[in-house]
């Protein structure tokens, strides 16, 4: 089974495109209808997809995740997702669908880049190659387009990498899952139409800096040790540099520094916070994870009782 699922918002010039001719390559299509001010979840529902409905906007990340758990509830044996403004070809989707169904994939992405299609607009194509080089250095994965919704994805994608995040960098958020949890992601050759789309509602440097800082936090949830402890060894070395020009002018001149000798006070301080965040963050993450694996068992208390 092959299901299709389209994240929307105020989509309705071309919600119907998308979906008539996804159809054609779907089994079922699924529309998450992200607080539309218009008619894009009333045409999805005409049209025969069926329509989830998120009147708080909740934003990309939030569509998707509700789309994944739907795809969860209904097990196709590839899910497909999309956008709604009729950039990408739903054509395509059999091209996706084919690495996953032979098993050779875990995640498919239509790549814009491999085709020599990606003919966005300069400064949309810089922040994409940006943040794919961000996503490539943080996973681990060789990728040309991280920031692609045109995807396919594997049940056992469907159930390990659903995204948490709200925003945009949902899209990088399931890559560094994908690696985490050693899913197989492969790309593949995509065509796209920029021509004669509406400009999107997302402002490019708000879109760019939310991925950026949704990226940042996964990342730092995950290696709490390695993001804040270093950042803290870095700010305390640099504050007790400062302290020692502080003593060796005092030495000096007899005389001194004030200035100084508080900013040193206050990025050493700064330095150790950062430390302890660093160490609270681990013990806590690792407590989750130990959890994680190995949960409380309900037959404890019975056998003591017993």
């Amino acid at each position: 089974m092959i299901l299709v699922c389209i994240p929307a918002r105020d989509e309705e010039r071309t919600i119907a495109n998308v979906i008539i001719k996804s159809k054609r390559h779907a089994d079922k299509v699924v529309v998450c209808d992200d607080g539309s001010s218009d008619m894009t979840g009333e045409i999805a529902k005409e049209l025969g997809a069926e329509v989830i409905r998120n009147p708080s906007a909740g934003g990309y990340g939030a569509a998707l995740a509700l789309l994944f758990e739907r795809a969860a509830q209904i097990g196709p044996d590839a899910m497909v997702t999309l956008d709604a403004d009729g950039q990408h070809n739903p054509d395509d989707i059999p091209a996706l669908t084919k690495p996953i169904l032979e098993k050779q994939a875990d995640i498919v992405i239509g790549s814009r880049f491999l085709s020599g299609n990606g003919a966005a607009r300069a400064y949309r194509k810089i922040g994409i190659k940006a943040i794919t080089r961000m996503t490539v250095k943080m996973s681990g994965l060789q990728l040309t387009d991280a920031q692609s919704g045109f995807r396919a994805y594997s049940r056992a994608a469907i159930l390990r990498a659903a995204p948490v995040e709200l925003g945009m960098a949902a899209s990088t958020e399931i890559l560094l899952r994908a690696n985490e949890e050693k899913l197989r992601v492969l790309e593949v050759p995509t065509h796209v139409k920029y021509k004669d789309l509406q400009t999107s509602a997302h402002n490019p440097l708000y879109h760019a800096l939310d991925v950026v800082i949704g990226t940042l936090k996964f990342v730092s949830l995950r290696h709490p040790l390695l993001f804040y402890g270093a950042a803290g060894l870095v700010v305390v070395v640099s504050g007790l540099l400062y302290g020692y020009f502080t003593i060796q002018e005092y030495a000096a001149l007899e005389k001194p520094i004030t200035n100084i000798a508080l900013l040193s006070m206050a990025v050493i301080t700064s330095g150790i916070l950062l430390l302890f965040m660093a160490i609270i963050l681990f013990t806590l993450t690792s407590l989750i994870k130990e959890y994680a694996t190995y949960p409380p068992s309900e037959n404890l208390q019975t056998d003591q009782q017993s």
